[in-house]
């Protein structure tokens, strides 16, 4: 898909690599952007810089993603390209607390559920539409020292896989960003953790990466090439593989 002409809503687009998003697509030409963000000065300010709108939204909240959509689709027109970008991290395993698990479930899986709810009806009637959902390459792989993290990445990547498959015939298109360490707000707190064991890159080359694949209608995006090569050796020798991970999570967790 071209973005050229294209409306287009970014959730998580106050920093990081929603922002990132934001400034690259506006690039090509798309008839509006629309930034939403919990932090709606923030999203404003993008949206500003880009020629958008911005819109506080908090993606925990099923009523405020439907509230989003309608909005858009009332005084802009037909979404083209809704991007699920908002994720937030937690650390701990099985003992974390229940509000933490219920938290980052809401946010890293059920808003993308929530926004497919509402759109898949919509775009399906006319003919089509883009699904872009943020995951993580914790989602295909795992991730060391947090259970949360992993759980909901995984989930996230299961539900862009099912949207493709049991929605592709009616034209809707689905990709899933799963990289490792980008260098947002969500890694500063821990810039030499397990994630960026294969280097740290910058939102924008993520948002890049973005661009190409829409081009393309890609459904895997990796802006860590490396995590192809470990999946392969995940599904090759899965027993081989958990052992490389308690080796890591060993070195990692101390």
């Amino acid at each position: 898909m071209e973005l050229k002409g294209k409306i287009v809503v970014i959730t998580g687009a106050a920093g990081g690599i929603g922002r990132a998003m934001a400034r690259r697509f506006a690039k090509e030409g798309p008839r509006r952007i629309i930034c939403a963000d919990l932090d709606g000065p923030g999203a404003m300010a993008v949206a500003a810089e880009v020629g958008g709108w911005g819109l506080a939204t908090d993606v925990s909240r099923e009523a405020d993603i439907v509230s989003l959509i309608e909005t858009v689709e009332a005084e802009e027109g037909p979404i083209d390209l809704f991007c699920s970008n908002a994720g937030i991290g937690i650390g701990g395993g099985a003992e974390a607390p229940d509000a933490g698990w219920t938290r980052i479930w809401e946010i890293n899986v059920m808003a993308h559920v929530w926004a497919a709810r509402a759109l898949v009806p919509l775009m399906s009637a006319r003919g089509g539409g883009y699904l872009l959902n943020t995951a993580s390459a914790a989602g295909l792989l795992s991730q060391i020292g947090s259970a949360p993290y992993a759980v909901t990445k995984h989930a996230a990547v299961g539900l862009a896989e099912w949207l493709a498959i049991t929605h592709g015939d009616q034209g809707i298109k689905v990709s899933v960003l799963c990289p490792q360490a980008v260098r947002t707000a969500m890694t500063a707190a821990n810039p030499e953790g397990v994630a960026s064991i294969d280097g740290m890159m910058e939102p924008e080359e993520v948002a890049d990466d973005c661009v190409a694949a829409i081009a393309t209608e890609q459904f895997l995006i990796l802006p860590h090439p490396e995590v192809l090569d470990y999946m392969r050796r995940k599904t090759g020798d899965y027993d081989r593989w958990i052992g490389g991970m308690r080796k890591l999570n060993r070195r990692f967790q101390g």
